[in-house]
């Protein structure tokens, strides 16, 4: 259960400005290297080993729908995913010896599975003829993959990222140019462009594994194509005064139209807008001039795009199982709209990626708005909770609470708690990589903080440290209450292609597990139904009454206030805080305190900004009643040297600025309920290593910690009682 006490909400949001009493001190980062030493309180190796990855420990759908390994299918695994989205501009891919040593950090910083993301992008950099991969980067990559899975690494792979494919003679290769995702559903010569990189990258025998990728066991999911749905693609490419849809659209559409309606008169009668020199056998009915516009018209559409893309879907995997694939696949990973969870609906793995306060780019007049996550109700988790399909894996292959926004630490407690709660089965925070060697790279990417980029960033790296406890060790439980959103079909579509799952209903995950159902496998419980006018005040009250939620629930959708069912999370979005109290971690992210914080074990006195604070077991029965060593995590914000903006609020970046990172100063006052005949507090550096204590004491365990230290800023502490 949560603390001792619950904290009342405030009668108001909080402010998007900065935090009152935060420091306006900022602090170089003085570490060098990043190269953990075996044996750091950082280094989780010990408690989450990577075992050996064969046939027996190949991952399968469980019997319990969850990540499993063959040999023990009804035993949920939970798999904490690198992103590894490299490029030129961020180094590329490791030489080997450099592989070695990073494949290794991975491990030893909790990871079990890496994505590897835009790998067509990085083989044909500098290319001029299709399918000319570069052969440095191509044994870089096999080099890789093989280091991965001899620490017991998975893999997720893409089967296309970039829009360019293997085509030669771009240079855009990272950017939305080209149109390879969209044609592949229309044109024979785009499918089997993207068959043939199927052929020559995943199923091209690696010389440090002896088997191709694609018949490896370490080969986990492949995701067909990223973010490739039909409608997500034409918003990307929107552009002022461009049509919507693409023009390759319009014959299929109207083929299909024509075999849906069978006569220009039918389908007048559904559409009011169909003009007269609009006929299904000239195949002249026009595409949607407006996407925002709803009308039967996009209706129909949507049912197009939903009917087009399970058949493509079902065509690319028939292209992978015959090249020996046994592992899983998914696709449309994005856009939580109703139409893309139709389009879901046949997959045996659902991949969804989502961010909190989108950054458009590193140029100059980039923006972000400075809004928290818990102000908005956790929205970038609940609506991606949403678009589960039940039943089945379900994998984030990227989430983000991006930089610069300075509520980022509220990722690092937000996403792995509530992916325990749901019981997702993997959670990749995304970046070029979560972690680097050092912070001296020479690459572009790598002279400073950036969007997607959360390696060089003490908060995001705090929070990923964090996740590998809350959520690959098992300190939050999953939810036994499940609360499923009934799906029809097809009839569930309107006039509004935009349309999702309802705000009001989804903050439900706070509560417990959601997901999408097919509505005729329904039962008695309580359920979400169609159409959808229901309200979460009262399917809480009625699983109260059933006694499927416990009486004694804090739960006030009125206040702001959401526990979940197992008691171990609380979010009191008006007081701009978020708790987790479990047996082996107690943590708060805070906006501010009014008031102190009681986690039961841990007690937040006062603090002087906002921040995250996590107090977690390290010893072997991970408890924080009778251990005697703990990992306190402290992360307030940071920021680049000589980083500008256009505006006070910090919202527009006119320059990123350049390394060192700073971190801004702070401090809290901390106790625990706890004694000891000795007691110390030590830094531990961003590299792990542990510094001479900054407080020590006896009986009673109480003290200010301070991130201004004398070996330099840092996130980590260690506690140890004796």
């Amino acid at each position: 259960m949560i603390g001792r006490s619950l904290c009342a909400a405030a009668a108001v949001l909080f402010a998007a400005g900065s935090p009152v009493g935060a420091s306006d001190q900022w602090l170089p980062v003085r570490e060098i290297s990043l190269e953990m030493r075996p044996g750091s309180p950082l280094d989780f190796s010990s408690f989450l080993p990577n075992g050996t990855i064969d046939a027996d420990r190949r991952l399968v759908a469980g019997a319990n729908g969850g990540l499993a390994f063959a040999q023990s299918p009804e035993k949920p695994e939970r798999m904490l995913c690198a992103s590894l989205a490299w490029s030129p501009a961020s180094g590329g891919f490791p030489d080997h010896q450099t592989a070695d040593r990073y494949a290794r950090q991975l491990a030893m910083h909790g990871y079990n599975l890496a994505r590897l993301h835009f790998v067509d992008a990085s083989l044909m950099f500098g290319r001029d003829k299709d399918f000319d991969f570069d052969p440095e980067t191509l044994d870089r990559i096999h080099y890789l993959l093989a280091a991965l899975k001899k620490n017991g690494i998975y893999w997720i792979i893409d089967g296309l990222s970039s829009p360019r494919g293997a085509y030669g003679g771009f240079d855009d290769r990272w950017d939305v140019g080209g149109d390879l995702k969209l044609a592949l559903y229309f044109d024979d010569r785009a499918f089997d462009h993207w068959k043939r990189m199927q052929e020559t990258i995943l199923a091209r025998v690696n010389p440090y594994t002896g088997v191709a990728p694609i018949r490896d066991d370490a080969l986990a999911l492949v995701v067909l194509a990223n973010e490739n749905g039909i409608e997500f693609d034409g918003v990307v490419h929107d552009q002022p005064g461009k049509a919507p849809y693409d023009p390759l659209l319009a014959k299929p559409f109207n083929a299909w139209l024509a075999k849906r309606y069978g006569s220009t008169d039918a389908l007048a009668k559904v559409w009011p807008d169909l003009r007269s020199d609009e006929t299904i056998n000239a195949g002249s009915v026009e595409l949607p001039i407006d996407r925002y516009n709803d009308s039967p018209r996009l209706r129909d559409l949507q049912a197009f795009f939903t009917e087009t893309e399970e058949a493509t879907t079902a065509r690319m995997s028939d292209v992978l199982r015959g090249l020996g694939y046994r592992g899983l696949i998914s696709n449309y990973n994005n856009w939580p709209t109703v139409q893309a969870s139709l389009s879901r609906r046949g997959l045996e793995t659902v991949t969804m990626n989502t961010y909190h306060d989108w950054v458009s780019g590193y140029a100059p007049g980039s923006k972000t708005t400075q809004v928290s996550s818990i102000a908005d109700g956790m929205n970038y988790i609940r609506m991606i909770a949403a678009a589960r399909w039940l039943g089945r894996p379900f994998v984030i292959s990227e989430y983000d609470h991006l930089f610069w926004n300075r509520y980022r630490y509220e990722a690092g407690l937000a996403m792995p708690a509530y992916a325990a709660l749901q019981g997702w089965d993997a959670l990749c925070r995304h970046g070029h990589g979560p972690i680097v060697l050092t912070y001296d790279e020479p690459f572009a990417h790598k002279r400073a903080m950036l969007p997607y980029a959360i390696a060089l960033d003490p908060v995001a790296r705090a929070g990923e440290t964090l996740a590998a406890l809350l959520y690959r060790r098992g300190d939050v439980a999953t939810s036994d209450v499940t609360v499923p959103f009934a799906v029809r079909g097809e009839e569930d579509l309107s006039d509004d292609m935009q349309a999702r799952e309802p705000e009001h209903l989804t903050d439900l995950a706070m509560i417990g597990r959601i997901g999408l159902e097919d509505a005729k496998a329904l039962g008695d419980a309580a359920a979400v139904l169609q159409p959808r006018q229901q309200n979460s005040e009262a399917l809480v009250e009625s699983l109260r009454k059933s006694d499927v939620l416990p009486d004694d629930n804090a739960t006030n959708i009125d206040a702001g206030i959401y526990q979940s069912s197992t008691g171990e999370i609380l979010l009191n979005r008006f007081a701009g805080q978020l708790r987790v109290a479990t047996t082996a971690t107690e943590a708060a992210a805070f906006s501010s305190l009014r008031e102190p914080i009681d986690l039961g074990t841990l007690r937040i006195e006062r603090a002087d900004g906002n921040g995250l604070i996590a107090l977690s077991a390290l010893d072997a029965e991970a408890s924080l009643a009778k251990s005697r060593r703990f990992l306190l995590i402290f992360a307030t914000d940071a920021q680049n040297t000589g980083m500008t903006f256009r505006d006070t609020e910090e919202k527009v970046i006119e320059d990123f600025g350049r390394l060192p990172v700073r971190i801004r100063e702070g401090y809290a006052d901390l106790s625990l309920a706890r004694n000891a005949a000795n007691w110390s507090v030590s830094p531990v550096g961003l590299d792990g290593t542990v510094h001479p204590p900054i407080a020590r004491g006896k009986g009673d365990v109480a003290f200010r910690l301070s991130n201004n230290v004398a070996s330099g800023p840092t996130t980590y502490f260690l506690l140890e009682l004796k």
